[in-house]
């Protein structure tokens, strides 16, 4: 039978599951419709099925594949009895949310944002709409159908590139969206962009859009123009050229009061700020925006003139605490700072000190790092935030290198957390993708606690004047790239590219992320992966970036085209294809899908004329070496926001490399993986060991550990449907490949994986 006869029948399923009496929108704790679990972000559950007596006997409920070779970060949404996830090549696919089969299927939405959709209803039920980001422009589907909504926007779509532009001679514009999908108010959708981290880079303003029109409402500059506060705060006419200071992270919104709060990031570049002198607002802020208006209600500032990529990105928790004798509406940010900043969230004032404290000067010609930066008095700080010569990894690294290292780091420049970057190895702890990043802050809001996972991870930095390398790449050999590939990055991602332990799959990665930014992971390393900038020729490099484009050219490797075989092998109600056709038109013509501006994605165009800018600028590869320090790799921290202390932390489970070593509870290296809390006392969380646990909120104790068919990244989700409570996780990242310890339960498929009692 063809697949597009089911679509009728399909159709119909589809209205009754999700109109009926189970849909309940708002901030009641009781439905998972909304990214994060709500409008508050706080990951949080008042469904009280499961609990600490019973959490033992959770088992799968069903499962639902996810047929292709794609690592996903997708927090499902769960709308009456309908999940929605992203599976099979890029497909958003609506499941029956208590049997997890196939109601409709919208397939091939490449280039969708990979962390999640908006849901938004009208009063009376009837317009139901998933809300999404895909090359740069924003998409909606119809809830009930799965087909493109052609009426919003333009033929279905929404520039997100329109209005961040500055400058004629700015060049074009690559990616600009978030992999975050930002937030619903009313009848607004809040966003905020991922505009890159170069010199130039367009600027990360914040914006609202009507959900049903797609005509922008607000828009508040994070860069302020002549006249706006904090224009003052940057050299003359930064507005012009600075680039950043973006919302990519998770937003929170207080929906009672209608205040939303945006973590904001560095500015551009990250590493060099000569030309961008003074605090540089609204970089590396909590900012509270009227969220119908986008009027500025408060601002603090965690990083002044950001030189260390300290991106703020969690999502601001939202809380009730006992502080001084007196209930207050509290606001938490988790940084990559290690540090914990609590608010009154209607004033912004802080509720214990934040102290200015003297920081070291940077030796940077032209560069004038800011003589102080913030440190709260309390709470302590979740992560590491020192790493010396006796903090080397004893696990893991082999003898010589360990000896290597002790010398690289006893020989570095040094000087705490915010040590500024030189021409010599700086110490950057925690490094620039440790502390707290998107999706890993969750709170029990009523109770004043709030829960970080936290990474250890330094870095070490080295700037020098050697312009990053273009995205058009020379081509090379795709076998002698394979052999590069075997002698490198097999052990880690695989001989399929498919990923192992802690390491992505590399299918497709040409595409998904371009060329430059795995040029530049693979020289300057990034997450638990080391730097190869020592080991690989310029033609080694475009002999390894010529197989990742086309595995199969080297005679072995299927990449991409597995992929594709997979998600086809699958039959199902298929009733769309590509999303909005005017976005398919688009991504064809090449606008800005690859993500990188043809400067590289540090470079950047010249500066206007005009401007007074150095006429120097200096580069650093990230440079994450997760692998160099000793455990705990990773940890998930509860906060007593009542009293400003940590009531426990914990490992998040094992590394598998470690773990052969028979070192256990190390955490995992490199993990990006959220939560989701309960009314009950529970926290549910995956660790980086193919495992999902169950922590007791008052100890952190393990109450329930269950194997996982791979790796879960990103943020599970609990709901009810037809009367039974479930938890979903999402599992579907590759497993450990044939020399990882651990074993997977090959009875399940690596997919979504949901949870129930007997």
């Amino acid at each position: 039978m063809p697949r597009l006869l089911f679509l009728p029948i399909c159709v119909f399923a589809a209205v009754l599951l999700i109109g009926g009496p189970n849909v309940h929108l708002g901030q009641n704790y009781r439905v998972w419709s909304d990214n994060g679990g709500g409008p508050d972000n706080s990951h949080f559950s008042a469904l009280n099925q499961i609990s600490k007596e019973n959490v033992g006997t959770l088992h799968v409920a069903w499962s639902y594949p996810s047929n292709d070779t794609i690592s996903y970060v997708w927090n499902p949404l769960i709308v009456g009895n309908v999940m929605y996830v992203l599976a099979r090549n890029n497909s958003l696919v609506a499941l029956d949310a208590t049997t997890g089969k196939e109601i409709w299927i919208h397939e091939a939405l490449t280039g969708i944002a990979p962390r999640g959709i908006n849901y938004w209803e009208s009063k009376d039920h009837k317009d139901r709409r998933l809300i999404f980001q895909k090359n740069s422009y924003l998409e909606e589907i119809n809830a009930d159908t799965g087909k493109s909504i052609l009426t919003f926007g333009t033929g279905g779509i929404v520039n997100l590139r329109e209005g961040l532009r500055r400058y004629p001679t700015s060049g074009p514009l690559g990616r600009v969206q978030s992999n975050n999908p930002g937030k619903i108010f009313e009848n607004l959708l809040l966003q905020g962009t991922s505009p890159g981290e170069g010199f130039l880079a367009p600027p990360g303003d914040l914006r609202a859009y009507d959900v049903t029109t797609g005509a922008l409402v607000w828009q508040f500059h994070t860069i302020p123009h002549p006249g706006e506060f904090g224009y003052d705060t940057w050299a003359k006419d930064a507005w012009l050229y600075a680039g950043g200071a973006n919302t990519w992270g998770e937003i929170s919104v207080d929906a009672k009061r209608g205040i939303a709060y945006f973590p904001t990031g560095s500015a551009t570049y990250d590493f060099y700020g000569a030309d961008r002198p003074g605090t540089n607002l609204f970089a590396d802020c909590l900012i509270a925006l009227d969220a119908r208006t986008g009027k500025r209600l408060w601002h603090f500032q965690a990083v002044h003139h950001d030189l260390w990529d300290y991106d703020n990105t969690s999502a601001p928790q939202l809380i009730t605490v006992m502080h001084q004798g007196k209930k207050v509406d509290a606001v938490a940010m988790a940084g990559k700072t290690g540090f914990l900043y609590v608010f009154n969230r209607v004033t912004g004032e802080p509720l214990w000190p934040i102290k200015e404290t003297p920081a070291p000067p940077s030796d940077m010609p032209d560069q004038h790092a800011w003589p102080t930066q913030p440190v709260p008095t309390a709470p302590p700080p979740f992560s590491v935030q020192k790493f010396t010569a006796d903090d080397v990894n004893p696990y893991v690294l082999t003898a010589e290198e360990r000896a290597h290292w002790r010398q690289v780091v006893d020989s570095a420049l040094n000087k705490g957390l915010f040590t500024p970057p030189s021409t010599r190895d700086t110490i950057n702890m925690p490094g620039n993708q440790g502390g707290s990043n998107w999706g890993t802050t969750a709170a029990n809001p009523a109770k004043g606690v709030v829960f970080v996972m936290g990474l250890n991870e330094p870095a070490i930095l080295k700037l020098s004047k050697e312009m990053p390398r273009s995205n058009r790449f020379v081509r090379g050999s795709a076998a002698q790239g394979r052999t590069i590939y075997e002698r490198n990055c097999q052990g880690c991602h695989g001989a399929d590219l498919r990923g192992n332990g802690n390491y992505p799959s590399l299918i497709d990665i040409m595409t998904l992320v371009g060329a430059d930014t795995v040029r530049s992971t693979v020289s300057g390393g990034k997450g638990p992966m080391p730097s190869f900038s020592a080991d690989l020729k310029e033609s080694d490099m475009n002999n390894l970036l010529t197989f990742l484009s086309n595995p199969a050219a080297a005679g072995g490797g299927r990449g991409r085209e597995a992929a594709q075989e997979e998600a086809e092998k699958l039959g199902g109600p298929v009733v769309a294809s590509g999303g909005a056709p005017a976005g398919q038109v688009m991504a064809k013509l090449g606008a800005g899908v690859r993500g990188n501006s043809p400067y590289g994605s540090m470079g950047g165009p010249p500066y206007p004329e005009g401007v007074d800018a150095p006429s120097e600028r200096y580069y650093t590869g990230y440079n994450i070496m997760g692998n160099i320090i000793k455990p705990p790799y990773s940890t998930l921290t509860a906060y007593d926001l009542n009293k400003g202390t940590i009531k426990w932390q914990v490992p998040v489970g094992d590394d598998l490399r470690a773990l052969k070593e028979g070192a256990h509870d190390t955490g995992a290296i490199g993990i990006r993986v959220g939560m989701v809390t309960t009314s009950t006392g529970l926290v549910f969380m995956a660790g980086g060991d193919m495992k999902i646990r169950a922590y007791d909120q008052e100890t952190g104790k393990v109450l329930w550990t269950a194997k996982l068919p791979g790796q879960s990244k990103g943020i599970p989700a609990i709901y009810e449907a037809g009367g039974k409570e479930y938890l979903v996780v999402n599992a579907t990242s590759p497993p450990g490949g044939r020399e990882s310890p651990i074993r997977t339960d090959s009875s399940q498929p690596r997919g979504y994986i949901a949870f129930a009692l007997p």
